[in-house]
C-alpha cells in the first residue's frame, strides 16, 4: 500500500499546471551552474553566491507579479515603469523630510492605483491588455519624471539608513534582507495562487474566460486582483532600487517588464494563460541571474548576455505553443475515438 501511495503522490505533483517545464528548466539551471562553476571556480565563492541571490531576488518579485497577470491570459507592460515610479516617489518624499516608512506607504498606494487602473481598463473598458498597460507604462514613467521636476533626487540621507538596511544592505541569519523579502512575498502569493478560491479563479479566467464567467467567476475582480499583485511586486522592487542607490533615478526599472516576462515564461508560465506555477518563476529568475552572472565571469559583453536571454525566452514560448498544440490534438483524437 505504501509503495502505491508514493507513485500516486508523485503523479499528482507532476500533473500540476506547468510542473513538467519546471522540472525541465530546473535541470537546465543545474547544468548551467555546473558549467559556470567549472569555467570559473570563483563562481561558487560565498561572496558571489550571496550577491547572486540578492541580484535574483528583484527578478523573482517582478516575475511573481507578471506570472499572476500572464496566468489570467493578459500581460503587464507597465511593471518596469511602476518600478521607476515607486523608486522616484519614495526617494522624493524622503528627501522632502517625510518619515521613510510613511513614504513606503504612499509608494504602495501610488503603485496600487496603477494596478487598479490596469485592471479596470482591461476588465471593464475591455481594452486589450497590451494597449492598456502600454498606456499606463507611459503614465507611470511620466509620473516618475514629474515628481521631482524631471531630475533624479538627492541622497535620501542618513535618516533613511534603517530603510536601506531593511530593503537591501542588512542581513538576517547570514542572508541579505532582499532575499528574505522575496521569499516572504513568494510564500504569500504562492499560497493565494495554489490554495485559495482567488487562485482557482485566476487559472479559470486564463484557461477559458467564457466558461469561467458561466461558472460564476467575477472576471473583473479576478483580473484586477492579478494586476494589484503585479503593482505590489513592482513597488517592492522600486523600494529595493531606492535602497540600493540611496536616491531616486527616473530611469529605474527600464526593461524590467522584459525581465519579468523572461522569469515567468522560462519558468513555465504560459503566455496564453491558464498554466504555470510560481515555483517555476523562481527557477526562471534564477536562470536569468545565473546566465547574467556566469557570462559576466566568462567575460561575455552585455549584448551577448541579452541575446542569450532573448533566445531562451523565444524557445520557451515556442515550446509552450508546441506542447499546447499537441495536447489539443490529443483531446480531439480522444473525442473522435
Amino acid at each position: 500500500m505504501e509503495n502505491k501511495k508514493i507513485p500516486s503522490k508523485l503523479m499528482k505533483v507532476f500533473s500540476k499546471r506547468g510542473m513538467g517545464q519546471v522540472v525541465t528548466v530546473t535541470i537546465g539551471l543545474l547544468v548551467l551552474i555546473i558549467v559556470f562553476g567549472l569555467l570559473n571556480p570563483n563562481f561558487f565563492s560565498n561572496r558571489n553566491i550571496s550577491n547572486l541571490l540578492r541580484q535574483i531576488a528583484p527578478i523573482i518579485l517582478i516575475g511573481i507579479g507578471q506570472s499572476y497577470v500572464l496566468i489570467t491570459g493578459n500581460i503587464d507592460l507597465s511593471i518596469g515603469s511602476v518600478v521607476g515610479m515607486s523608486c522616484m516617489i519614495s526617494a522624493t518624499l524622503m528627501t522632502k523630510g517625510m518619515n521613510p516608512w510613511l513614504a513606503v506607504g504612499f509608494t504602495y498606494i501610488a503603485a496600487l492605483a496603477i494596478g487598479l487602473l490596469n485592471g479596470q481598463l482591461i476588465s471593464k473598458a475591455k481594452l486589450p491588455a497590451f494597449i492598456a498597460t502600454l498606456g499606463t507604462m507611459t503614465i507611470a514613467r511620466g509620473i516618475a519624471q514629474i515628481v521631482n521636476n524631471n531630475y533624479n533626487t538627492d541622497s535620501i540621507g542618513i535618516g533613511a539608513e534603517g530603510f536601506r538596511n531593511f530593503f537591501y544592505y542588512g542581513k538576517t541569519f547570514g542572508l541579505y534582507n532582499t532575499i528574505w523579502i522575496a521569499l516572504a512575498i513568494w510564500l504569500v502569493f504562492n499560497f493565494i495562487l495554489s490554495r485559495t478560491r482567488t487562485g482557482r479563479h485566476i487559472y479559470a479566467v486564463g484557461s477559458n474566460i467564457h466558461a469561467a464567467h458561466l461558472s460564476g467567476v467575477n472576471i473583473a475582480s479576478t483580473i484586477t486582483k492579478a494586476y494589484l499583485v503585479s503593482a505590489v511586486c513592482a513597488a517592492t522592487v522600486g523600494l529595493v532600487m531606492t535602497a540600493i542607490s540611496g536616491m531616486g533615478t527616473m530611469d529605474a526599472g527600464t526593461t524590467y517588464e522584459l525581465y519579468a516576462v523572461a522569469a515567468s515564461v522560462i519558468g513555465g508560465v504560459s503566455t496564453l494563460g491558464g498554466q504555470g506555477i510560481l515555483l517555476g518563476t523562481i527557477v526562471g529568475a534564477s536562470i536569468w541571474g545565473v546566465l547574467q552572472n556566469g557570462l559576466q565571469f566568462a567575460g561575455a559583453p552585455v549584448a551577448i548576455r541579452n541575446i542569450v536571454i532573448g533566445i531562451i525566452v523565444i524557445i520557451s514560448v515556442l515550446l509552450d505553443l508546441v506542447v499546447r498544440a499537441n495536447k489539443s490534438k490529443a483531446k480531439k483524437a480522444k473525442i473522435k475515438a
